[in-house]
């Protein structure tokens, strides 16, 4: 079973639950109000560290034993955590070392949560000790159906125990001095070194200034954000290897979407499933979260992943908490379904008492209640679900459109110095995403080192970083007939960060058929008009931040900047290269520039989707192993969308047959999952 997903005969649905928190004559109640919400799935002892170890050599099993126990003789299906999401305040005391080092040099007392040093020897022992004992006592308990490992891995640490890490996997990857004042240009400024025990890490005591962003050697800040992901890695490793030792059921650990600390697809391999808590940046970003969807499905190539959180209301954690309206927390659940989600998981079942997360929201809050809004919301969607049955597990998206997303490029493009620190790599790639989400595309967003031989459509932006063969592999897409799509900051530096030694944009030079000598950043208030030709009609844009002049070597001009000194140079162009294209945009275009050139591009393959045109309606397809195929629309909008049917068949949440060309009218916020004949 490993590396595979849970065997569930559902899609999963629960969440976080932590009855440790309350007596147990709560309990009994929970599961008569689980019960009610066709609750099947719970995930247990995420944080339990210190009730199941409470001294270095005592294990108490004693309340988890009763908690799972009480859980599967209910009938529910079990994540079981390994608990450690957050270690003791006895092994914090016992042992200094334990606790982080900040970037500012400040070691923590214990604290919070992500507060473990993740090179720390009796972090990792310990850790991966608990997780041994619980694996091996709970591996025979037919509920159990995964292992989650940790919980939402994140942050840095800067102590002596990972400063001598960082030069053992620095030795490892680079083997000589030589290579290594190679790969970080320390001829620069005097910084040539001449012993490892030298090199120290990138911090506020010594490469940066104000603060992890403004660094003097580049190369340096990258591999340490490379080492303490990779560190952190290590650690999950630890568990997961003591987890193998009684249980070859599947393991995973919950990742938090585009989280720019941790490189997921370093990671994806030694997940058997990914999973992740999607707590989006405000109550209106579906787009936000498809992207987000979608790079979760493809860290595995493609594999149906868990949603492991939401909240079924407000979260509790940031300045502002909006609750979500009627209906959206039933829509944004189908809409992680429809993007390849094999599980729908809140937090948390029962609201917290105390400490910061009592106000986050819960299925069921501090009263008890079942006749809330929200917990009949949770309990029809669960009813939902129980209809749905198995027909979606397992079921993929037939992609002929990638986006290539790449931790790499994002940490160089975010620490480099010029041409300007308002261009922000999450937001580009949101630009270039959003516009196939309008155009109702089925896509993949893949690392750089994935296939592309499936795909029609290969869209790069800020793929500020070329590594190995990417450049060739990207030429083979437009060779074939496909068509290859970057952007401004494209193509400029090596794996080490380091300049190309050539024109700019370096390896995709030949491919787009320019180069670019020079480039201009200006405040983000200044616009440059963009004139775009070659639809039905010119089209006048806005174009921000970052201007390169472009000198065509063979490319077709498609867009041309309207004002100040390059007036009439290339904004954007298109390259004939074998039977396909590579599309240059040299500038920050705005929303309805991005989505200009990329409908040019997909109507080309006959890409844009049916509903394209309807505002708000989102469109997805996943495909059953059996071949059945899935069409979900999603109503965005709080009035109603009228839409004509382009395909027909049964819609599995009403059982009303639909036609094709019968017209469709969408709820606010409704949602309609079409089991289609063609």
């Amino acid at each position: 079973m490993s590396g595979s997903l849970p065997a569930t005969p559902k899609v999963p649905f629960g969440g976080d639950y932590n009855p440790e928190q309350w007596p147990e004559d709560v309990w009994k109640e929970d599961y008569r109000l689980f019960d009610a919400a066709r609750i099947d799935t719970v995930t247990l002892g995420v944080f339990d560290w210190a009730l199941t170890q409470p001294a270095p050599e005592t294990y108490d099993f004693t309340v988890l034993d009763r908690v799972v126990a009480r859980a599967a003789a209910a009938g529910r299906r079990i994540c079981l955590a390994t608990g450690t999401g957050a270690h003791p305040a006895w092994l914090a005391r016992a042992y200094p070392e334990v606790t982080r080092t900040d970037f500012e040099g400040r070691r923590h007392r214990f604290g919070q949560r992500h507060n473990s040093c993740p090179n720390s020897p009796v972090f990792r022992r310990l850790s991966a000790e608990l997780a041994r004992r619980v694996a091996r006592r709970y591996a025979g308990n037919p509920a159990v159906v995964a292992w989650h490992v940790g919980n939402e891995y994140g942050g840095a640490c800067y102590c002596e125990l990972c400063a001598a890490g960082f030069r053992d996997w620095l030795r490892a990857r680079y083997g000589t001095l030589t290579a290594l004042n190679s790969a970080w240009y320390t001829t620069f400024w005097s910084h040539t070194f001449t012993d490892w025990d030298e090199i120290e890490p990138p911090s506020a005591l010594t490469e940066h200034w104000r603060g992890p962003n403004h660094t003097a050697f580049q190369g340096t800040t990258l591999d340490y954000l490379r080492f303490m992901s990779d560190a952190m890695l290590a650690n999950f490793r630890d568990e997961k290897a003591a987890i193998r030792e009684s249980s070859d059921l599947p393991v995973t650990t919950n990742f938090m979407g585009m989280y720019r600390p941790i490189d997921y697809h370093r990671w994806a391999p030694h997940l058997d499933f990914a999973s992740w808590d999607n707590y989006p940046p405000d109550d209106e970003s579906p787009s936000w979260m498809a992207l987000a969807h979608d790079l979760m499905r493809g860290l595995k190539d493609g594999q149906p992943f868990w949603l492991m959180e939401q909240t079924p209301s407000y979260t509790a954690s940031r300045d502002v908490n909006p609750l979500k309206r009627p209906g959206v927390m039933r829509l944004w659940s189908w809409q992680a379904v429809a993007h390849g989600a094999d599980a729908v998981l809140f937090f948390q079942m029962r609201a917290s008492r105390g400490a910061c997360e009592k106000y986050h929201g819960a299925v069921i809050g501090h009263a008890g209640r079942q006749d809330t809004r929200v917990f009949q919301e949770v309990a029809a969607l669960g009813a939902e679900l129980e209809r749905l049955g198995p027909t979606t597990l397992g079921a993929r998206t037939p992609a002929r459109v990638a986006l290539l997303f790449d931790w790499d490029s994002w940490w160089a493009l975010e620490i480099s110095d010029g041409p300007s620190r308002h261009v922000r790599y999450q937001q580009v790639v949101l630009a270039y995403h959003r516009a196939l989400w309008d155009a109702g595309v089925d896509l993949d967003v893949v690392p750089v080192t994935a296939d592309l031989s499936r795909y029609d459509v290969v869209v790069a932006p800020a793929l500020h970083m070329v590594k190995g063969d990417l450049a060739a592999r990207l030429e083979e897409v437009a060779a074939r007939g496909g068509s290859v799509v970057t952007t401004y900051l494209s193509g400029r530096v090596d794996e080490f960060d380091n300049a190309f030694l050539m024109d700019v944009p370096g390896p995709l030079g030949a491919l787009m058929g320019i180069r670019i000598d020079e480039w201009d950043a200006r405040a983000p208030e200044v616009v440059n008009p963009v004139r775009l030709t070659g639809g039905d009609a010119p089209v006048e844009v806005e174009s921000r931040l970052v201007f390169e002049l472009v000198v065509p070597e063979g490319a077709e001009v498609v867009g041309t900047y309207g004002a100040d000194f390059y007036a009439g140079t290339p904004a954007v162009t298109r390259n004939d290269f074998g039977a396909g294209h590579g599309w240059y945009v040299a500038t920050g275009l705005d929303q309805a520039g991005v989505s200009w050139v990329l409908r040019r591009v997909l109507e080309r393959h006959d890409l844009v989707g049916p509903y394209a045109d309807v505002p708000n309606l989102e469109a997805a397809v996943r495909v059953a192993p059996d071949g059945t195929r899935l069409l979900f629309l999603l109503n965005h909008d709080a009035e109603p969308v009228e839409a004509t049917a382009h395909v027909g068949g049964v819609d599995l949440l009403t059982g009303d047959r639909i036609a094709p060309g019968q017209p469709l009218r969408l709820d606010p916020r409704g949602v309609l999952v079409l089991r289609h004949t063609a």
